[in-house]
């Protein structure tokens, strides 16, 4: 098919470049009447004049809105109130521009959620996690864990907190804190019915970060009570209580079946499933 430019109109090609549309589509919408061409080469070929593009113009917004090509056709065809419809037409690419423009700023957040973790400022994290919480730990775990589902999942969660949703999130953890300390203080022992729902209740709590599964609570528990960080924070607790809460996780993940010592994080996806 030529793509040259005769002197009354555009080919299709010319015009498929312009509107950004397929070939294929105008030769659909010439086929069905919905927006045909008005002249014809002296070879045959569709050339579109100034009404005509005009028209396509309009298919090609209607089309944008979601509209089908019948209604299109019907609206299109509607020639009582063409300014009504103009109208209209205007109102219902303004509120997509708000949707789009709501979206991108949902994808903003959920960009710095994925790069930071709490959408918070530091004074903010401070209040919230209290006078534990060290500035540095987001990046440090961005880096380590940044390419894991679970960081796009607590990513996902921290682009839709706020912080009155935060500062529920660390009520949680600090009253299961004290329930843990106050349970190891009442010799509460591992595997019985009290101990197995603080391990339920640590899931539920955690899984405010991410989903969590009993395999990856029993690789959470190890790394409590190895990691010198965590170690420090349940053991100010309670002294013993990193190695205390380890035990009743292991417990538990066994009345479910589970081998704490052959239990692993990946095991975790397949629990899952």
């Amino acid at each position: 098919m030529s793509d040259t430019t005769d002197a009354d109109g555009l080919t299709v090609g010319q015009v498929s470049a312009r509107l950004g549309v397929t070939v294929r589509a105008l030769h659909h919408w010439d086929e069905i009447g919905l927006a045909q061409p008005s002249l014809r080469t002296a070879a045959g070929y569709r050339l579109y004049t100034a009404g005509d593009l005009e028209r396509l113009h309009r298919v090609v917004v209607h089309r944008e809105l979601g509209l089908g090509l019948d209604r299109i056709r019907t609206v299109l065809d509607d020639t009582a109130d063409v300014l009504g419809a103009l109208r209209a037409q205007r109102t219902q690419v303004a509120e997509r521009i708000d949707r789009l423009q709501r979206l991108g700023a949902g994808l903003d957040r959920m960009i710095e959620a994925h790069e930071r973790g709490p959408l918070l400022t530091d004074d903010q994290q401070a209040a919230i996690f209290g006078p534990g919480w060290d500035p540095d730990g987001p990046a440090r775990a961005r880096r380590r864990y940044g390419d894991t589902r679970q960081w796009r999942q607590y990513a996902e969660r921290s682009a839709s907190r706020g912080p009155e949703e935060w500062q529920a999130v660390a009520d949680d953890i600090a009253g299961l804190d004290r329930a843990l300390g106050e349970a190891m203080d009442a010799g509460v022992l591992p595997g019985s019915p009290e101990a197995n729902r603080l391990v339920e209740r640590h899931r539920e709590v955690f899984s405010s970060y991410f989903p969590l599964t009993r395999q990856m609570q029993v690789c959470l528990g190890r790394m409590y009570e190895a990691d010198p960080g965590f170690a420090a924070h349940y053991d100010g607790i309670r002294a013993g209580l990193a190695m205390w809460f380890r035990r009743i996780i292991d417990a538990g993940a066994r009345a479910h079946g589970i081998d704490p010592d052959t239990a692993t994080w990946d095991g975790g996806q397949e629990e899952r499933r």
